[in-house]
């Protein structure tokens, strides 16, 4: 009987870090870039640029030049009361100057009299000068200035946007590994209950054990199956939580498949994965982090419209001044006998409009500096407490192992005294009961250590390939 007892003994120690057999491993690293090419959320971000990209496409167009045409005719009771054709060319400059080409040709008996024209039409060509508002500084220069400022700043959003999409993917994935991890220690020391209710089976046939000690190793062996069962549940729901971020494309989710595990060996490649390998806090520049240039960007594009503002409150004076001629097709005709010219002056009294505007852009522009400097602290201290915790972890990791070590070879020897008749089944299933928990939290510290490297992985915003 004492030689059955210890090959049982050492079935136990065979096995007790024996793990699954597995086929299949979905690296982190496989996971993320699963995350990053397909997952819909992600598309989504790039949305942003197109949006901004069409934005400052629409401001151009400011600066396109146009052709208008305008005719207008009436005819009433067989007269021809007018036929009006009005055709112009117009070429706006980045300035507040536009050259402008026209053709006009009208006839009828009740024309008015200022828009008689020769026979064959009158030409015209001159320019349009905004002396005051608008010269320097005008709402279509603001705009697409303001459009390319957008889509720098979209291009950092878009970065911080989808690193928040990876880091909440690799939680799960963390999770995941998590539970998986639980289950092979649950499968582990269930095949050990196994084994030992077995033996004390035997011994109780034998008449070497009492029967209270089988029904203690039966409730040890029932126990396990429960744990073991609860690990299944809590494995299948991360399963299907990953499934979430698993896209082929835009429009085709995928489920985890059963014979898919996670990478038990994560820890020695997470800081590759999430490209942290080489990041020091001592040299971490805070400007060059995407939140900060974008609202720099966003400050950049508020002081135009700041300036704009300011330039609103000048007097609107708008002069043009066109050479006029019946003969467009010679070009010496144009001269200075011939011409068309305008002044247009306009200004508000108290300019209330105006000054309330610009107090209210100066205060978007404060406010957003104010945010700029909040958030610099904000991103410093939260990655300067990340690297405390870390190097935290670190130690408690140290600590864990040294306690699940010390509580293996309690375990050990108490299992020799039970073998050797000097011990009970209840101080085993008690030593046991502190290796499981002393395993459990060690999963769980390395769980917290993982998050705290995905958290400064997107409190950074290092940008993986």
């Amino acid at each position: 009987m004492k030689k059955y007892l210890i090959i049982c003994l050492l079935l136990i120690f065979s096995q007790q870090f024996a793990q699954e057999k597995v086929n299949n491993i979905m690296t982190l690293s496989e996971f993320l870039g699963y995350v990053k090419n397909y997952h819909p959320i992600v598309k989504q971000a790039n949305l942003v640029i197109n949006t901004s990209e069409a934005k400052l496409l629409k401001a151009r167009g400011a600066f396109d030049p146009k052709i208008e045409v305008d005719f207008d005719k009436k005819l009433f009771k067989e007269k021809e009361y007018y036929n009006k054709l009005n055709g112009a060319f117009k070429i706006p400059t980045w300035y507040g100057v536009e050259f402008k080409a026209n053709f006009e040709q009208n006839d009828g008996v009740f024309l008015n009299p200022e828009n008689n024209v020769p026979l064959d039409g009158l030409y015209s060509a001159g320019i349009s000068v905004s002396l005051a508002k608008g010269l320097l500084n005008n709402k279509r220069m603001a705009s697409l200035k303001q459009a390319k400022f957008f889509l720098n700043q979209a291009k950092e959003e878009q970065q911080i946007f989808v690193n928040k999409v990876l880091y909440n993917a690799s939680l799960s994935y963390f999770n995941w590994l998590k539970t998986y991890n639980e289950k092979l220690v649950y499968a582990s020391f269930l095949n050990n209950a196994k084994v030992r209710f077995n033996a004390t089976k035997r011994a109780f046939e034998e008449g070497e054990k009492p029967a209270i000690d089988t029904l203690e190793a039966q409730i040890t062996l029932n126990t396990r199956k429960l744990n073991l069962e609860k690990g299944n549940i809590k494995l299948i729901k991360s399963s299907l939580e990953l499934s979430n971020f698993l896209w082929l494309n835009e429009n085709t989710p995928i489920e985890l498949k059963e014979h898919i595990v996670p990478d038990i060996n994560t820890f020695n490649s997470i800081d590759k994965t999430f490209n942290i390998a080489l990041f020091n806090n001592e040299n971490f520049d805070i400007e060059n982090h995407p939140k900060i240039k974008a609202l720099g960007f966003k400050i950049k594009s508020l002081d135009v419209e700041k300036r704009l503002k300011i330039n609103n409150l000048l007097p609107k004076i708008d002069v043009q001044y066109n050479f006029i001629s019946a003969n467009g097709d010679q070009i010496n005709s144009f001269n200075t006998n011939n011409y068309k010219a305008g002044i247009n002056f306009s200004m508000p009294i108290f300019v209330r409009k105006e000054r309330g505007d610009l107090k209210l852009a100066k205060i978007k522009l404060q406010d957003t500096r104010l945010e700029n400097n909040a958030a610099k602290v904000i991103i410093r201290n939260k990655i300067n407490a990340i690297q405390q915790e870390l190097n935290s972890y670190i130690l408690q990791n140290d600590f864990t192992f040294k306690i699940v070590r010390d509580y293996d070879v309690l375990l050990k020897a108490e299992e020799r005294k039970f073998f050797l008749g000097e011990s009970s089944l209840f101080l085993v299933n008690y030593r046991e009961e502190k290796y499981i928990d002393s395993k459990l939290k060690a999963i769980t510290l390395e769980n917290s250590f993982f998050k705290a490297k995905a958290s400064l992985f997107k409190e950074a915003v290092i940008s993986i390939n």
